[in-house]
Order: structure tokens, then sequence, then C-alpha cells
């Protein structure tokens, strides 16, 4: 019989699938591969996954997972570098802007699938919460020092869903080079703060 692993073993090797999953995925330019295609990256017998992944569903919610908790993390480390409140939101950005082109088909992973019932995958759903909280806790800095008003969370979602509709242009090769991403992001980004610095409109009806 084989032995049984510890903790630690069947989490090295999880991680070693995931690894092998994210390399299918970046030169297949998207989740194209089967279990068996997985076991071939990982250099193991093509039943081995199942031990750890129910089906590939499973490991494409851990890989996902590790994707928003990279995020996340390269979003939170500008608010702790040194400078101001607006220097830290610009940092902020450009964070989210250099994860997305540094890794296009992780970013459209995270992003671009269907939802996943919530609860089905605990780790996932904390993965985003924490990725979600990255981009809104900056505004609440920007709120707190009197830059922007509004409710913090509806106004980082309005940064993100700008900012994501430029980039999944951009990506898609829909942008002419001029005026270009960066000066589109540009004139977005000082549209919605100079609106936003008297406070978001209300809703109709509200």
């Amino acid at each position: 019989m084989p032995r049984a692993l510890s903790r630690s073993e069947v989490d090295d090797f999880k991680q070693r699938l995931c690894a092998a999953a994210e390399n299918l995925i970046l030169r297949r330019g998207g989740p194209d591969f089967t279990m068996r295609d997985l076991a071939a990256e990982a250099g193991c017998s093509p039943m081995l996954p199942y031990r750890y992944f129910k089906d590939k569903v499973d490991i494409i919610a851990a890989v996902r997972a590790a994707a928003f908790r990279r995020f996340a993390a390269e979003l939170e480390a500008p608010r702790s570098a040194p400078g101001d409140t607006v220097a830290h939101s610009r940092a902020v950005g450009d964070a989210y802007v250099a994860f997305a082109f540094a890794h296009p088909h992780l970013y459209r992973l995270m992003f671009d699938m269907a939802p996943v019932e919530r609860g089905r995958y605990p780790e996932l759903d904390s993965a985003i919460e924490q990725a979600r909280g990255t981009m809104t806790r900056h505004v609440e800095d920007l709120v707190r020092g009197g830059f922007l008003t509004g409710e913090p969370e509806m106004i980082g979602h309005v940064f993100w869903a700008s900012l994501h509709g430029l980039i999944v242009l951009q990506l898609a090769g829909q942008l002419a080079a001029e005026p270009g991403f960066e000066k589109l992001r540009a004139a977005t980004l000082g549209a919605l703060v100079n609106g936003l610095r008297s406070g978001l409109p209300k809703a109709p009806g509200v």
C-alpha cells in the first residue's frame, strides 16, 4: 500500500499540479486541456491528479484562487510604500494594469469565466473577496482624505469597470495606436475623478 502523505506533501503536489495547469493555460491561451494533458505536464501517472482534484473544474478553481491571491498581493503592496494617498492610489492602478498585461491568460481566467456557485470552492470565494478588498481600500483612503466623495465600494466598482473595459479592449487588439491605452486610461481616470469629487449621481428613481 502507498504510504500516507503528510499535509505539506499533499499541498506541495497540489501546487505542482496548479503550476502545470497554469503552464498549459499560458501555452494554449486558455483552459483548453484535459486531466491527461495535466498529468503529462506534471510528469505523473494519468490517474494521480484525481487523488488531489475531483476534475478539471476543481483544478481550474484552484488556479483561479491562486491568481486572485497573487493579484491581491500585488495591489496591496503599493499602499505600504512611501508616498501620499494619491500616489498610493495611482500605484494601485499601475499594479492592476501591470498584472493584467503580464498575465493576460490568468486575467481572463479570473474575470471572463462565469461566476461559480458561492460556497462550492471556499478558497476561491476567499481569494475573490481578498482581491475585491484591495480594489476598494485605496478608494477608502481617498474618501477619508477628502479627495473623493461617496461610498467607497461603489466608487471602487466604477473605477474597476472602467479600467477593466480598457484592458479587455487592449488585450483584444481593439484600441488604435492613437490615442492608445495610456492616454485613454488617463482621460477616463481624470473624468471619473473630476466627477467623483462631488459624489456619484444617484440612480434614477432613488
